[in-house]
């Protein structure tokens, strides 16, 4: 039974918390909290780490959860869902912007706030058109391989702060070229305390999940840092974050061509609003409320344009930290609120703490975050369940590699469209026979026992009758004819394919005139609505018997047996 609290109808669509304070109950305070206090604990170590994915200053990352959070609080639909930046996101970030910005850092933060603003507007736009079909956009298996080889290539960028290493490259196999050249530079007491940060967080999150191990981690590592000094050793950390909250300014618009810019945001929308949504889903069928799809867009929209003013860049919802927000109680958006007035306390009072934190705990951090992105047995179970699966996966996988993140992405969601495409141009077309003692019908080629049909073919398509199959199902059909002798009867029943468009009806024509040069009747039967009316519009009506449409193929064969015996019989001679 879904909750009431959360039917929203006019204008409490468009503003959720019209509705979610109207019903809040004090018992809930508690509760979100508690969430908001333990979202930030998980917060700061993810999110310093996340920036420096992304190539920006540490504070970055805070800005991006404390505002975005607030953001999506006032838009959004979900009850847990948590925004901020997200490990693909920071990755893809780092490598197009980097790339436009050159070496000039201030340039660099320009432009990632720049496209948290465009991620925005395009937010705007997609709930203006209900572009919501984006989250069908890239199919299940292609998700699974951008998500194996994003969690790879997220690896491959932290593994030379985790070994002390220079690092270097452009995607992952040169990544992984530069560092095996530069394995002999590596720094052991680097490496040593990026594993224990790993182990640590591998631990925390087996035995003890749900608590804020990460900021744990984040305070043991400092403690340590500062005891034994090891900034004077050489060894790297992220050093003074400016206290204070963000000074909020307009993005510097005109820094892009539109060109430049539409990709870097059309990627972070899709890429965000498919992993938000499929998150914030999960949530409300585990709570019993009904997620606004089309309303995601304006959260995430108001998410992206908070961390835009204020300096910050494209953030999302995300699994993990949603996770850490539900497990830790919250009933309502207010925790995001929470989360964001603890963080703001953090950037105004705490920041010096963090001076001495070395950043190969950090690379830790984002290793213990993606790992589980490389899903090794989903690969496995695809090349078992379904090998065009499995190359739609690895496309996608090989594309990030290769390409990385944001052509990634771009390439997996034209690989997701013409998987579909080619999936449609080839249905099955169940030639049918007859179940043995009834009046039913099924495939021959997937049934055993079914009796054929003398002299008849039947034949189902499994599917709309387009442009893109029509061509194939003609040839099928043609080709069970030729191997066929003393055929009477072609009855094609569209009784399986719920739409048809005009190429699938003069495929029918063109079938219906080779039959008549053939001397074979050819019928239709089991045809819907909408097919009758676009058979009758290209003349079907006029060559074929338009009254067997609505028919079954049962009834249409035993009248043709009918008429064939009482043609018998009017043949047979007269008695003496």
């Amino acid at each position: 039974m879904k909750s009431r609290l959360f039917q929203r109808t006019g204008w409490t669509r468009i503003f959720p918390p019209l509705t979610w304070l109207a019903g809040y109950k004090p018992s809930w305070l508690r509760h979100d909290t508690i969430a908001g206090v333990t979202l930030a604990a998980y917060a700061i170590p993810v999110s310093l780490a996340y920036a420096g994915l992304a190539g920006l200053p540490p504070q970055v990352g805070i800005y991006g959860y404390m505002l975005g959070g607030i953001g999506y609080a006032l838009l959004g639909s979900s009850r847990q869902l948590a925004v901020g930046p997200t490990s693909a996101i920071s990755l893809m970030i780092a490598g197009t912007v980097g790339s436009l910005a050159g070496a000039d850092a201030i340039r660099f933060a320009q432009i990632a706030s720049l496209s948290a603003c465009a991620v925005a507007l395009l937010c705007l736009i997609a709930w203006l058109f209900k572009l919501s079909i984006l989250v069908r956009l890239v199919s299940d298996s292609i998700l699974v391989g951008f998500k194996a080889g994003a969690g790879l290539t997220i690896i491959m960028s932290q593994l030379p702060s985790l070994f002390g290493v220079a690092g270097g490259g452009h995607n992952f196999f040169d990544r992984a070229i530069r560092l095996a050249g530069q394995l002999g530079d590596v720094n052991l007491l680097v490496l040593a305390i990026g594993v224990a940060a790993i182990l640590l967080l591998l631990l925390g999150e087996r035995f003890l999940p749900g608590r804020p191990v990460g900021l744990t981690v984040v305070a043991l590592a400092i403690l340590m840092a500062t005891l034994f000094g090891l900034p004077s050793r050489g060894i790297p950390v992220t050093g003074n974050i400016p206290e204070g909250l963000p000074a909020f300014e307009v993005p510097t618009f005109g820094m892009l061509e539109f060109e430049e810019l539409f990709p870097i945001a059309a990627g972070c929308l899709l890429l965000a609003y498919i992993e938000g949504v499929s998150a914030a889903r999960s949530f409300a069928a585990k709570h019993g409320y009904s997620l606004d799809v089309r309303q995601e867009f304006l959260g995430l929209g108001a998410a992206n344009l908070a961390v835009a003013f204020g300096h910050g860049y494209p953030v999302a919802g995300g699994l993990s930290q949603s996770a850490v927000n539900d497990t830790a109680g919250a009933r309502t958006p207010l925790a995001l609120v929470v989360c964001s007035l603890a963080l703001a306390l953090c950037l105004l009072f705490f920041t010096g703490l963090l001076t001495n934190l070395p950043k190969a705990v950090l690379a830790g951090i984002v290793f213990a975050a993606v790992y589980k992105m490389v899903d090794v047995r989903a690969l496995i179970r695809m090349w078992k369940v379904s090998r065009i699966d499995f190359y739609a996966a690895a496309i996608a996988l090989v594309s990030v590699l290769l390409l990385g993140i944001l052509q990634g992405v771009l390439l997996a969601s034209l690989a997701s469209i013409f998987l579909l495409l080619g999936r449609a141009s080839q249905p099955n077309i169940a030639f049918l026979g007859r179940l043995p003692g009834t009046g039913r019908f099924s495939d021959s080629a997937r049934h055993e026992g079914v009796e054929p049909l003398i002299g008849v073919i039947a034949f189902r398509p499994e599917a709309s009758l387009l442009y893109i199959n029509a061509e194939t199902i003609l040839e099928t059909v043609l080709k069970a004819l030729r191997k066929s002798s003393d055929v009477k009867l072609v009855a094609c029943d569209l009784s399986a394919s719920p739409y048809i468009d005009l190429a699938g009806a003069r495929m029918l024509l063109d079938l219906h005139d080779e039959l008549v040069s053939r001397q074979v009747t050819f019928c239709i039967v089991g045809a819907h609505a909408q097919l009758r009316d676009l058979l009758r519009a290209e003349g079907l009506a006029d060559r074929t018997d338009s009254d067997a449409w609505l028919r079954t193929l049962d009834s249409v064969l035993d009248e043709g047996k009918a008429r064939e015996r009482s043609g018998l019989q009017q043949e047979r001679p007269s008695g003496p």
